[in-house]
């Protein structure tokens, strides 16, 4: 994704916070990138690359503080960290670490691991660590607690204009990404035929369906079969019959006229009214996942329209 970025034009800093295997080390001088360290092989592997090429690489170091993936112990930076900074090729920008548990309120976890990423930002300081900025509120951790917005934020589903569930805002919020498609094909199917493969959904009554080119190779989810809705002429239409490849179909046997090339919105408005809208909280919400899934899975060839 970094890359994509550097390719596409962006040219401010940009900060990888995946581990970086030992064919990725070349592309963080390639495409000025801000490498995050996150155990001390990491660290011996950018400054031989670093020292190699007689440049100076800022970095940020991760502390885990209970996720358990990523990151230098927070119990146990006194003897890991500092070989890194004495590095003589890599100036250590910035502490950060990630919060497991920010979107569940009665979690003990969150208010640990805010105590434990003082502590070990707390010694570091205490070996000779200089002055380093902090981040580690995600949008969840952004809206809870105050004490954990150090000198950045990181904020996630907010910048798409939700709140993470079941945390709520006063921030006045709007969603930003809107998922259309239009009506390719309107037909009816008598009572007892069934539609789609496996033949799950038949009809119980003389049904309009409406034919919609998105599938599951667009990012759909094969769980909104018989639970998911869509937009259309304003009103919702429930999902029936399975979500194939390349399309779904809906029941519009309630909706009143419909036509091919009329739009349908699977993300998104129609309306002013609040059942005219459907966000990914609620999409995840039919299916029993999140929305940061809803949002993150959909398909390269689903075509992006950006407007400011």
């Amino acid at each position: 994704m970094a890359t994509a970025l550097r390719r596409a034009g962006l040219r401010t800093r940009i900060l990888v916070f995946g581990a970086l295997s030992v064919s990725d080390v070349d592309g963080v001088f390639v495409h000025d990138l801000t490498p995050t360290i996150s155990s001390p092989a990491a660290g011996r592997a950018l400054q031989a690359a670093a020292a190699a090429r007689g440049a100076r690489l800022r970095c940020h170091l991760k502390i885990d503080t209970g996720m358990h993936r990523l990151g230098f112990r927070h119990d146990n930076v006194h003897r890991t960290v500092p070989k890194l900074l004495e590095s003589p090729n890599l100036e250590i920008e910035a502490l950060h670490t990630h919060f497991g548990t920010a979107d569940e309120p009665e979690h003990p976890l969150f208010e640990e691991q805010r105590a434990r990423f003082d502590g070990a930002c707390a010694t570091l300081a205490v070996i000779g660590a200089r002055p380093m900025r902090r981040h580690a509120a995600n949008s969840a951790a952004l809206l809870r607690d105050s004490r954990v917005w150090y000198d950045f934020v990181r904020p996630g589903l907010l910048l798409y204009g939700l709140a993470p569930p079941p945390l709520a805002t006063t921030v006045p919020l709007r969603p930003v990404m809107t998922l259309t498609s239009r009506v390719v094909a309107v037909k009816g199917v008598r009572v007892g035929e069934t539609v789609g493969y496996g033949a799950r959904f038949r009809a119980e009554r003389p049904t309009t369906l409406a034919v919609v080119p998105a599938g599951y190779a667009d990012g759909l989810d094969r769980r909104l079969e018989g639970r998911g809705q869509v937009l259309i002429r304003g009103q919702r239409a429930p999902i029936v019959g399975s979500i194939s490849m390349d399309m779904l179909t809906v029941d519009i046997s309630d909706v009143g006229e419909v036509n091919p090339g009329d739009d349908v919105v699977l993300l998104g408005q129609q309306g002013t009214g609040a059942w005219q809208t459907i966000d990914a909280r609620e999409v995840a919400s039919w299916i029993g996942t999140i929305p940061y899934e809803v949002l993150c899975r959909l398909g390269a060839r689903v075509e992006r329209s950006y407007a400011s």
